[in-house]
């Protein structure tokens, strides 16, 4: 007669560790975004050593700049998963139109139509990445409650987020990965 051992399941019935939702840039190609969510996504993969999903936020990403479209999609996702997956946690990721959208769906400033994370969800997002962030430029910040767990790159020169002159430098992020990857890592429980 045998032993019978069930089968090894994956975290939470299904559900990874971390999943990482991210809203791309105005026009930017590519299933999380080409300039920053794809390769950004791999680097979180190989950093956070647990279980990863991903999610792109279904917005427009376009000239219409609408926000609150994305923050409501942000926030309708990371709570649909966050009831189907008790013990997830979340990595919010953010590249210049969409760094906007993540701050409406954290509660900065005024954005019109815009919905915002509820505070119970709060403590299951890790850590908030942020580029190419318009909001800089106009001396916004996330919330208080948020700032230990952001982190917020804006390349030199990039008119964006830093008032520059170098439109290059708003596609430029690349040399930010790394330290954007092991912030989000470290923050990981």
């Amino acid at each position: 007669m045998g032993v019978f051992l069930p089968l090894p399941r994956a975290h939470a019935d299904g559900c990874a560790a971390v999943d990482v939702v991210v809203a791309r840039g105005t026009g930017e190609p590519g299933w999380l975004g080409s300039a920053v969510g794809d390769p950004l996504y791999g680097m979180l993969q190989d950093r956070t050593r647990v279980s990863t999903s991903a999610y792109s936020v279904a917005y427009p990403a376009d000239y219409s700049f609408d926000i609150g479209r994305g923050s409501a999609d942000l926030v309708s996702h990371v709570s649909a998963q966050a009831a189907a997956c008790p013990d997830q946690q979340f990595i919010l990721v953010g590249y210049s139109q969409g760094a906007a959208v993540v701050h409406a769906a954290l509660g900065t400033g005024a954005v019109s139509g815009h919905v915002q994370l509820p505070g119970y969800l709060a403590d299951r997002v890790s850590s908030v990445l942020l580029f190419g962030d318009p909001m800089r430029l106009i001396g916004w910040t996330v919330p208080g409650g948020w700032l230990g767990r952001t982190g917020n790159w804006c390349t030199a020169g990039d008119p964006v987020c830093g008032g520059g002159m170098n439109a290059p430098a708003h596609v430029s992020y690349g040399g930010s990965f790394v330290a954007a990857a092991n912030f989000a890592a470290g923050r990981v429980y």
